[in-house]
């Protein structure tokens, strides 16, 4: 099917280093994580191009820890944020190994309840990274279709950690260990920090459960954010049956009020019912890679696409294909006329403010008439 994007060219060979694994709504499939030391390396470069007087004792300490070990990014790098710690004295426990514990999760493949380990470790290394603020963001690059044009960023939380886990793994076990919601609201502050350096015409998509979303500290959080309401899209991850207070005087119904965008996946494995989508009301569907991988060969995923983009027609959302990977992928949503679009094709995921900048000021120079 020809793809219909104007002068809308993917960013295929031009991405970012980091790439680890999106936060606990945004798992990237397996075996196409970059390394944890490509992680390490883009945290240590945003860490020595920071300008501030006030930080450069701090920049003096990590060259020498890198002069010191340069076969060993990583240990230098957890060495430093040890030291300019805000509680000195006590080490940092990164989990390594994982004891039997209480975690329980639904498969959505089997629907039926798994067992996953958590130890006595894993609630230090989660309550260290709590007190080290050893975390930090990167954003995605969300592209308008066809024209291709940057319109918005997801915010997706990294770690800093010996053992390398993915985000999904670090949110799982702090849920298991009843400091999920500290946690998510840890990395909401730190995304709504590192927006500051977000172009103004970009929005800024946040990923929050719906026991998170309606937590008074984050309705206090997001309404003291130096971003436009208009700008914030908060999208609800894992199971919304229970999801409540998104649309009245309770969590974020006044916020939306104001502005403040909902989105919700309603496709894949999070697939959502028309009720619970009729009570949300979101303001933005999102198709999930679940739907979009191999949509170009399955006329079972292009039908639920295509119902999918129908009912966000009905009720005046806009819709947002996620996980494209491939050109095919990338024409079967364009043609489907989907609104958005996110993806490694099109642009992975920076710890970097200039190539925020960046995506900022190529969607304006495409968008400038030739001549």
């Amino acid at each position: 099917m020809a793809q219909d994007a104007g002068s809308f060219k993917p960013e295929s060979g031009s991405s970012p280093k980091d790439g680890a694994a999106a936060n606990n709504a945004a798992a990237l499939p397996a075996g196409e994580d970059l390394t944890m030391r490509e992680q390490v390396l883009d945290i240590i470069e945003s860490i020595l191009a920071d300008n501030d007087a006030r930080s450069e004792s701090a920049r003096k300490n990590l060259r020498a820890l890198l002069d010191a070990r340069p076969d060993d990014p990583e240990r230098a790098l957890l060495e430093h944020l040890l030291k300019t710690r805000k509680t000195p004295g006590s080490a940092v426990k990164v989990p390594v190994q994982r004891e039997p514990a209480s975690l329980h999760l639904e498969s959505p493949d089997t629907a039926r309840t798994v067992s996953v380990p958590v130890s006595h470790e894993v609630r230090e290394g989660i309550q260290s990274i709590l007190a080290d603020k050893l975390l930090l963001t990167a954003f995605q690059p969300v592209h308008a279709l066809p024209g291709g044009e940057v319109v918005g960023v997801e915010a997706l939380t990294r770690f800093v950690g010996e053992d390398g886990a993915g985000a999904d793994v670090w949110f799982n076990e702090a849920a298991a260990a009843g400091l999920g919601t500290e946690l998510e609201i840890a990395a909401l502050h730190c995304a709504l920090t590192a927006a500051h350096d977000v172009p103004d015409n970009m929005s800024v998509a946040l990923n929050l459960t719906p026991a998170t979303s309606s937590d008074p500290r984050v309705r206090n959080l997001l309404a003291a954010a130096a971003l436009a309401p208009d700008r914030i899209i908060v999208e609800l991850t894992g199971s919304l049956e229970s999801v409540e207070g998104q649309t009245g005087d309770d969590g974020l119904g006044p916020l939306r009020a104001l502005g403040l965008r909902l989105a919700i996946s309603a496709s894949g494995a999070a697939l959502v019912s028309m009720e619970r989508i009729e009570q949300l009301r979101p303001d933005i569907i999102k198709l999930d890679r679940h739907l979009i991988e191999g949509i170009e060969s399955s006329d079972g995923q292009k039908s639920r696409a295509r119902a999918i983009v129908e009912l966000a027609r009905e009720i005046g959302a806009d819709i947002i294909a996620e996980g494209i990977e491939t050109a095919a992928e990338l024409d079967e949503v364009t043609a489907l006329k989907v609104t958005a679009a996110q993806g490694y094709l099109l642009g992975r995921p920076s710890v970097h403010p200039l190539d925020w900048s960046a995506w900022s000021i190529r969607a304006q120079t495409e968008a400038q008439p030739a001549g």
